[in-house]
């Protein structure tokens, strides 16, 4: 058996990783430096949610999927399928619906590569040889 401590930093590291890359995929389109590399993450995040989707679930993340491999080897039971759901239960107290979760995820995960594709071609083409 893997020491208990080494899943504690796991979940940790977990932790950290998966809500930089949410608050990333919500808001790196902003910035200009960060908005080509913004379109790769949302992508890669909705092609997984809808490709991988297609064969282990719809709203498929590894990253989920991975985290709730170390919970379960902590002695965790009972976790929805969403991590943000999850992390929203954990930090108000309260059991949020898992649909309207769900639906607010996608909302703004569509609406952030909404932005991202839309500014990114409003850069290319300030930034094509030519231009004013």
């Amino acid at each position: 058996m893997t020491d208990p401590g080494l899943y504690r930093l796991y979940d940790l590291v977990f932790v950290a990783f998966h809500t930089a890359l949410i608050v990333f995929n919500m808001a790196g389109w902003a910035w200009r430096r960060t908005r080509r590399f913004h379109l790769l993450t949302i992508s890669a995040t909705l092609l997984s949610w809808f490709g991988l989707g297609i064969a282990y679930g719809w709203g498929y993340c590894p990253l989920t999927d991975w985290h709730w491999q170390v919970k379960r080897a902590l002695g965790e039971t009972g976790l929805p399928a969403s991590w943000v759901k999850y992390y929203l239960d954990q930090l108000t107290g309260v059991a949020w619906n898992a649909g309207l979760v769900d639906g607010l995820v996608i909302g703004v995960a569509l609406a952030a590569l909404v932005l991202s594709v839309g500014l990114n071609l409003r850069d290319r083409r300030r930034l094509a040889p030519g231009s004013a």
